[in-house]
């Protein structure tokens, strides 16, 4: 099983992080140790100073699939969760300045917290979703926002990448991301949906 992650997805997230707004997908990859289930804490890692929340729509990939033309991609997915991609603000920073791959950033442990799936078939169109941080509304998304759809994100990365039953797909985060701190409790909802609630420790 394999975490991959589209960045820059929403163009107002693109511009809060002072990013150019991508002409097609970018990705990048979690190791497994970076899956949290079940809603079991996160825990600070004493690397950084600076760990924001981002907040994602994530894709449960159904079936093996490689070189996937777009009109058959939604074929290779049946349910929709939500997640975040904890990120090392800090280390991203210097990273991106001295011009070095970010994966200490992204891909350390615990870093995807994901929650429950749902049928596709349950959710309308456009999809919502929201994370709320101690009982306030932090971060708000609508699939309608998406510079990527997922049908497209799904035949992009499996030019490059092949992708097998069980795989997730992190589909990028709107505007609104920010720090959290100890004893924070995440929760996060698709709709009036709540799908992942967890404490960071």
């Amino acid at each position: 099983m394999k975490i991959i992650c589209i960045g820059r997805n929403y163009a107002e997230h693109a511009r809060e992080l002072n990013n150019e707004v991508p002409e097609k997908p970018v990705f990048f990859m979690k190791p497994d140790s970076a899956l949290i289930r079940n809603n079991k804490p996160f825990f600070l890692p004493p690397f950084s100073k600076e760990i924001h929340y981002e907040t994602e729509l994530v894709l449960k990939i159904s079936r093996l699939g490689k070189h996937i033309e777009e009109k058959f991609a939604y074929r290779y997915y049946d349910e929709i969760g939500i997640g975040i991609d904890f990120t090392a603000r800090d280390l991203q920073r210097e990273c991106k300045a001295g011009g070095l791959p970010w994966e200490i950033a992204k891909a350390f442990d615990g870093s995807a917290p994901v929650g429950e799936f749902i049928s596709k078939k349950e959710l309308p169109d456009p999809v919502l979703f929201h994370l709320d941080i101690n009982g306030r509304t932090v971060q708000k998304g609508t699939t309608a926002d998406l510079l990527f759809s997922f049908d497209r994100i799904i035949a992009y990365v499996s030019q490059f990448v092949t992708l097998r039953t069980g795989d997730l797909i992190f589909t990028g985060t709107p505007a609104g991301v920010g720090p959290v701190k100890k004893n924070d409790r995440l929760q996060a909802y698709i709709g009036s949906r709540l799908l992942l609630d967890f404490l960071v420790k």
